[in-house]
């Protein structure tokens, strides 16, 4: 028998009998210790935790009724799970068990997932290539010198690596998406609202959002059908009726004719890699065939949206992480001789270079005389880019951009050049800025194999409209079915 990996298929395996939740469990556990050596893409592995949970699942009477039935998960360690450490990445939370689990922890047990574990991230969520983390880097599952893109890079090379079919991540201005299309796999970034945030440990409240990784659109679909829905306990949380994601796409069954697909070629002049765009034209190409409509717009004002973003994303960073003083919970420095000395002593060694740098910018943009002249502004321009983007769904149905103008670079490469790495998030951010769903599916290869990834956007609200149109793609395709080369035969299928 074939081992099953998809979600699709450990669900159909389990509730057929094939195989049982902890059979799935521990073949999960035995490809992380394979291949999680050399790749770092775990903060912690609960591995007699999700054993427990994978037998009380076999025990239980109404197994056939959970959607995602023995499926293993790995959760971004910047989700709260009760009895497992979450630190964001950072010495300031290290050995943090929280109290309670995020509303997507509590959605994802409660439709039958098994959770195995926490992976790494760039420090409190700030990075484009998981290299800020305290608990070490991570590496690409498709070269092993290489990033495999961030905040998420240890959500994103689980899933690449096959070490599980389905993880969660957060994405503030493309930390689900860009690492999605890095490591080859599919990344998901719901609208703003759909999916609750309560449990996420905060970087930017108006642009944090919480969404799955996977090797499918229609495991991505399956994922959203149990974690999107109103949550009461965040008061960003929409209201709107929930579709059904994974039934949409059954429906569609990867039609794109009549379907409009708007390019705005002027944002793709400087700075993107020439294997990057061919494999981007070639995708155009694709769904063209599919009946898709291509069709040129402009996004005047997506220009401006990187020094947006890293204004109001460090804004509201610098006041999230306030909380993190020393006193109420958290690393505190010892032998203080005073409270303001022991405040400074704890943050200067709790946090990390990156986010110091981004408090340190968040604070200048709020402050007395520049509030106005940066962040006030910051916010005016973000208006006009959702607008950019009223105007052009008035015409198209979906916008298509590469996800990352390069492939995975190499560790260390940008550490050291702070506004080169934020350039990574020129194609993401802005869909953060104006709150849209956005999905990364693989679209074929840089050079030296470097997988490359192509992003939809689309109407506020509809996921599943974006879902749909890059779920046709994908079909029409093979690029998901490629996987690393050098992997430990205990990943193959």
């Amino acid at each position: 028998m074939e081992a099953p990996f998809t979600v699709a298929e450990t669900r159909e395996a389990v509730r057929s009998g094939r195989a049982s939740s902890v059979e799935i469990c521990r073949a999960a556990l035995d490809r992380i210790a394979a291949a999680d050596p050399g790749i770092n893409a775990f903060r912690a592995v609960a591995a007699e935790r999700a054993l427990a949970r994978a037998a009380q699942l076999d025990a239980r009477g109404d197994r056939a009724t959970l959607p995602l039935l023995g499926v293993p998960v790995a959760i971004k360690d910047n989700l709260c799970t009760r009895g497992i450490a979450t630190t964001a990445g950072s010495r300031m939370l290290d050995g943090y068990l929280p109290p309670y689990d995020a509303d997507v922890v509590e959605r994802l047990e409660s439709a039958g997932a098994v959770i195995i574990g926490k992976t790494n991230c760039d420090e409190f969520a700030m990075g484009s290539s998981t290299e800020n983390s305290a608990y070490g880097p991570t590496r690409n599952p498709w070269a092993l010198d290489r990033t495999p893109g961030g905040s998420s890079g240890g959500s994103a090379a689980a899933v690449a690596a096959r070490m599980v079919p389905l993880s969660l991540g957060s994405d503030t201005g493309g930390s689900i998406r860009q690492p999605a299309a890095l490591c080859g796999v599919v990344g998901f970034k719901p609208s703003y609202g759909r999916v609750s945030r309560y449990g996420l440990i905060a970087f930017a409240s108006s642009l944090d959002q919480v969404g799955p990784f996977a090797t499918t659109v229609m495991d991505a679909a399956l994922a959203m059908d149990v974690l999107a829905g109103h949550d009461p306990r965040d008061s960003t949380s929409s209201p709107a009726p929930v579709p059904a994601f994974a039934r949409a796409l059954d429906e569609s069954r990867g039609e794109l004719k009549g379907v409009r697909i708007g390019v705005p070629r002027a944002l793709f002049t400087d700075g993107v890699d020439a294997g990057v765009l061919a494999a981007f034209d070639a995708a155009l190409d694709v769904s063209r065939a599919c009946g898709a409509e291509i069709v040129d717009i402009a996004l005047p004002y997506n220009a401006q949206a990187i020094p947006v973003y890293y204004i109001i994303a460090t804004a509201e960073a610098s006041a999230n992480l306030a909380r993190y003083d020393g006193v109420r919970y958290g690393f505190r420095a010892a032998d203080a001789r005073s409270v303001g000395e022991m405040y400074e002593r704890s943050r200067e060694g709790g946090f990390g270079r990156e986010v110091k740098r981004r408090i340190i910018l968040g604070t200048y943009v709020l402050s007395a005389g520049y509030y106005d002249a940066y962040y006030l502004k910051a916010q005016q321009v973000r208006t006009l880019i959702r607008r950019d983007y009223d105007a052009a769904f008035a015409g198209v149905d979906v916008i298509a951009m590469p996800t990352s103008p390069t492939p995975a670079f190499p560790l260390g490469e940008r550490t050291g050049d702070p506004v080169r790495m934020y350039l990574s998030d020129v194609f993401t951010v802005s869909a953060n800025l104006a709150g849209l769903p956005a999905v990364t599916v693989p679209c074929g290869f840089a050079a030296g194999r470097l997988p490359v990834g192509l992003q939809f956007t689309g109407r506020p609200m509809d996921d599943s409209g974006v879902l749909r149109v890059a779920d046709a793609y994908e079909r029409a395709t093979s690029w998901s079915t490629e996987r690393p080369d050098a992997r430990p035969s205990s990943l193959s299928r």
